[in-house]
């Protein structure tokens, strides 16, 4: 049984998303109207998710979540409008602990809400499952928002490696994830590093952004095709799909119209895939991260067959361990790692 507490300041969207969460199953849903109703609500009602508006009066989602995350933490979806217009406020409430987000359509009273429903409905229930993360202390804080150190100069490559490429596959929970991982490796990784974090088209700029504030390696977002380099991180666009290509005998990453028949975007697969196809498998680390579903585990576990190295994040880091969980039965997992532990070891093996 599960227990939905929906915050919001409309009175109109409690009434739609109660009744949508309790047409879905959810048995106990309970509404409040802003942030400091919301905290007295889960003091009470102690529930097992929270889906939180951002922009409310008396007090704002982001402060809520942080109230939330510091003394109680559990689940939060963020549910707002403002996730359209404002992708950086979203990245912050991730930052601050929430495990998803969902746009409403149409403005603040959406009337069309039903148009998310299925994907709303999904995400709030696989948060339920999530495994929540206490709010960054002041230290980290301010450790994470610091313009970071201009990159070093690429060290020399061993004579006779191969050339390579780190890919990495995450959803739910990715991007506090990714901020735990990129920025602990050094600018003078000798192989770039290319990402498929689902996430929308909205999101990946801003997202691209950030990191490369507090990164020593570059951050770019894929929007056309550039050539892979050294001390470079790409994150492939949202609502698209990032492979990697050999053209006139060099390796790029682009972005490419999502695949249809694949459900998750940009999709982990066909990352992983394309780069089998134009790189070695010597060459290439797989790395599955946190995220529900099975999206990369088939074709990280053939780049093990082949002879490639992966990565199955832990369940003790994972904010949902479905993916990694999924690498892991297949047996596609060279090594499975708590997100901390990562970085040195990618460092170690491509030194």
């Amino acid at each position: 049984m599960t227990k939905l507490l929906i915050v919001d300041d409309s009175a109109l969207m409690r009434k739609f998303l109660r009744m949508i969460f309790e047409e879905s199953g959810f048995s106990e849903v309970r509404t409040a109207r802003n942030g400091r109703d919301a905290l007295e609500q889960v003091a009470l009602f102690d529930p097992d998710v929270v889906t939180l508006d951002i922009n409310m009066p008396e007090m704002d989602g982001l402060t809520c979540l942080s109230e939330i995350m510091a003394e109680t933490p559990r689940p939060v979806v963020m549910v707002s409008s403002l996730t359209s217009e404002s992708a950086a406020v979203t990245l912050e409430a991730v930052q601050l602990g929430a495990v998803d987000y969902v746009e409403k359509p149409g403005g603040t009273v959406s009337l069309n809400i039903a148009t998310i429903r299925d994907e709303m409905v999904e995400k709030v229930r696989i948060a339920a499952r999530a495994k929540p993360r206490r709010a960054l202390g002041l230290l980290d804080r301010v450790r994470r928002t610091k313009q970071a150190a201009p990159p070093q100069p690429r060290r020399a490559a061993a004579g006779g490696r191969p050339e390579g490429c780190v890919l990495i596959g995450v959803s739910t929970g990715g991007p506090r994830t990714l901020e735990d991982i990129l920025p602990e490796l050094p600018a003078d990784l000798p192989w770039p590093v290319v990402i498929a974090q689902h996430m929308p088209g909205s999101f990946t700029g801003p997202f691209a952004q950030r990191l490369d504030r507090i990164c020593a390696l570059s951050v770019r977002e894929v929007t056309a095709p550039a050539p892979l380099t050294a001390g470079h991180v790409y994150i492939g666009r949202g609502d698209a799909d990032v492979v990697i290509e050999r053209r006139l005998g060099r390796l790029v990453v682009t972005s490419l119209p999502s695949d249809p028949a694949l459900r998750w975007h940009p999709s982990v697969d066909r990352l992983v895939r394309s780069a089998s196809a134009a790189m070695p498998p010597q060459g290439l680390v797989a790395v599955e991260l946190t995220g529900m579903g099975d999206d990369g585990a088939a074709a990280m576990t053939e780049l093990r067959a082949a002879g490639g190295r992966t990565i199955a994040e832990a369940e003790s880091s994972a904010v949902v361990f479905g993916m990694p969980a999924e690498l892991i039965r297949r047996g596609g997992a060279t090594l499975t790692l708590p997100a901390r532990s990562i970085p040195a070891q990618l460092v170690s093996w491509l030194s």
